[in-house]
């Protein structure tokens, strides 16, 4: 994944942070949030805030645009504070499916993007479309979800976290065949933090949550392949040569 190793590389330049350990953010596999009709309630739900996600300028493009709207904030006992959006799909000036999604913690001035595809060889046509939202710095957890959309129905497929800080951190990496959407794909976790040595430019690279994911008609099923939360490799590697690697 050349993209997503050449983004972290460059949060590692520009933090220089001298923080030696790093908490790797909690990876669990999430519930599918409710996926919502285009209705008139929908039209009728007051937004908070709304934030507009360009996925593609052309006019047949699958998806022009999101919009990520701000529904409800609701703080518990303890003062966590839910945020709860719907994300609405657009064709051009046309609604064609929506997701309601909630993040615990959303910081302020966090910011949402998207892109089409599942891997980085993906064709810009795919059915698959990547959100992630989060605070544009160092250190934030940022929440990510994966898309499929196909004859208008949307699914949730899969959602998780992910953290860079001064190029430590965790993220998802997706493996496919080819360019063109497949009918099976696989994920993992990868995780890489310092290691427990004198020498700072040390890290380990671990994998963990292996998870294969396999289209039944229009619809998504995943089966976890490793023991959940539990590293299948772990390997000491340079950073310098972590990031040099594929």
């Amino acid at each position: 994944m050349k993209i997503t190793h050449f983004f972290i590389l460059m949060l590692f330049i520009s933090c220089q942070k001298e923080q030696k350990k790093v908490q790797t953010a909690n990876l669990n596999i999430a519930e599918t949030p409710e996926l919502i009709a285009t209705d008139k309630k929908d039209a009728e739900e007051k937004s908070l805030k709304t934030d507009t996600i360009l996925l593609s300028n052309e006019k047949n493009a699958l998806v022009t645009h999101i919009l990520a709207n701000l529904v409800e904030r609701k703080a518990d006992k303890d003062s966590i504070v839910t945020s709860r959006f719907r994300l609405d799909f657009y064709q051009n000036k046309n609604k064609i499916a929506s997701s309601k999604i909630a993040i615990v913690g959303f910081e302020k001035g966090s910011e949402w993007s998207g892109s089409f595809g599942l891997t980085d060889l993906s064709d810009k046509n795919s059915s698959f479309i990547k959100i992630n939202s989060g605070y544009p710095a160092c250190g934030y957890t940022f929440e990510n979800y994966l898309y499929y959309l196909k004859n208008n129905e949307l699914q949730l497929v899969h959602q998780w976290q992910s953290m860079s800080d001064s190029g430590w951190g965790s993220w998802t990496e997706f493996l496919a065949d080819s360019g063109k959407d497949p009918d099976i794909f696989y994920c993992k976790t990868v995780a890489f933090e310092p290691a427990d040595d004198d020498s700072e430019d040390n890290g380990v690279v671990t994998y963990s949550d292996s998870i294969s994911f396999s289209l039944k008609g229009n619809h998504w099923k995943k089966q976890l392949l490793s023991p959940k939360d539990k590293a299948y490799f772990e390997k000491k590697m340079n950073i310098n040569d972590f990031y040099k690697q594929n």
